[in-house]
């Protein structure tokens, strides 16, 4: 329970800014391009954590590389209560960024370590749903405190640093479900690894993480934007409501995935993902928010669906010194979708307004559900094809 708690809460702390994004584009005078940048000094950096440190609590332990994660995110936090400028978002976007990498793959492998054999599919949706939860359990939260709560700029920020604290001593307190082993200065080289028996699924896997990450990161860049320019809201509690529609969604979605097959629930998850996308760019063309959210709602829902079954594929057969190196690959492809679409949307954004580039997004949607729908294969199917 700690395992999911410190997970939840460090990517809780991690959605924090999204519904301060538009208060720092009218109040310090950040543009589109600035926000999809945070978004960028976010991933990164957890791309960078992610391939360092992956491997990390094999040898130190799973609640050691926990603690850590939690504390770079505190500090992220506490830097971001003085934000006036673009460095400093930035700068504290890092911090979390680094966290967020570190929790990725050590603090989930600690989140499966500690999962109950049954039913089969629950640790596939506790490590895949747990993120989900927390980025929509921050959203909300944060939306509600900066539109409710006395100082919108840092009462969140505060909120969030307290969670983390709470989170990191009762991880302290929990078992370790690790031995501590030799080799952790080695273990800290660049390494991207996995086992062969998931090489056959993983390029299916890794084009339902492609299209759901950056969907998700479109979400965080450009979203706040266009509630704001297009659905014509300004209420920070409507902003992290819309994040969390896409996000929370996923939870209830996982369990559903749960009933088929690997192969099935990719397929299923990703035609239903695609529907959900034609919905919210014929929400932005109309200015519907209501129809915005309900059309999000089913992409998330969707998305759940199909990353769970992704993982759950990838996670078939592996034992407690597979899992680390899985997450680290999984959270690489994962990360990288979510950063270099948005660093490439955060240029065009000068270019091309938000509603022609949610169309990208959707053109992306298309080309990856197409290619699941033909490619995507069953563990054992694509251990006999290998």
């Amino acid at each position: 329970m700690s395992a999911v708690l410190s997970l939840t809460t460090a990517f809780a702390a991690s959605s924090t800014p999204i519904p301060l994004f538009n208060i720092y584009r009218a109040e310090d005078g950040f543009s589109n391009a600035d926000i999809s940048l945070a978004v960028v000094a976010f991933d990164v950096p957890t791309l960078a954590a992610l391939l360092l440190m992956g491997r990390l609590s094999n040898h130190v332990g799973r609640r050691s590389t926990a603690i850590a994660s939690i504390a770079l995110l505190a500090l992220g936090c506490l830097l971001l209560l003085n934000l006036h400028d673009i460095g400093t978002l930035l700068a504290g976007r890092v911090l979390m960024g680094l966290g967020a990498g570190l929790a990725s793959s050590n603090v989930t492998a600690y989140v499966v370590d500690a999962a109950p054999a049954r039913p089969v599919w629950l640790a596939s949706v506790a490590s895949s749903q747990t993120v989900t939860l927390g980025l929509a359990v921050g959203a909300i939260a944060s939306g509600a405190l900066v539109q409710y709560g006395p100082w919108p700029r840092h009462l969140t920020y505060l909120v969030a640093v307290g969670s983390l604290s709470v989170s990191a001593v009762l991880v302290a307190v929990s078992p370790e479900t690790v031995a501590r082993a030799p080799g952790a200065l080695r273990s800290l080289r660049p390494s991207v690894s996995v086992p062969a028996r998931i090489r056959g699924p993983l390029p299916v896997a890794a084009a339902v993480f492609l299209s759901t990450w950056a969907t998700g990161a479109f979400y965080q860049a450009f979203v706040p934007g266009l509630v704001e320019d297009q659905l014509h809201s300004r209420s920070t509690l409507v902003l992290g409501l819309v994040f969390a529609a896409f996000m929370s969604p996923s939870v209830l979605g996982a369990p559903i995935g749960g009933r088929w097959t690997p192969a099935t629930g990719q397929r299923v998850g990703m035609a239903v993902f695609l529907a959900g996308w034609i919905g919210i760019t014929t929400a932005i063309t109309v200015g519907s928010l209501p129809e915005f959210i309900a059309a999000t709602v089913v992409a998330g829902a969707a998305q759940g669906i199909a990353v769970s079954a992704a993982i759950r594929g990838l996670l078939h057969g592996s034992t407690v010194a597979d899992r680390a190196p899985i997450f680290s690959v999984i959270y690489l492809i994962c990360y990288s979708a979510a950063a270099f679409p948005s660093l490439l949307s955060g240029r065009l954004s000068s270019t091309f307004s938000l509603p022609q580039i949610a169309l990208g997004y959707a053109g992306l949607a298309l080309v990856t559900t197409l290619f699941t729908v033909v490619a995507a294969r069953n563990p054992h199917q694509a251990l006999a094809k290998g």
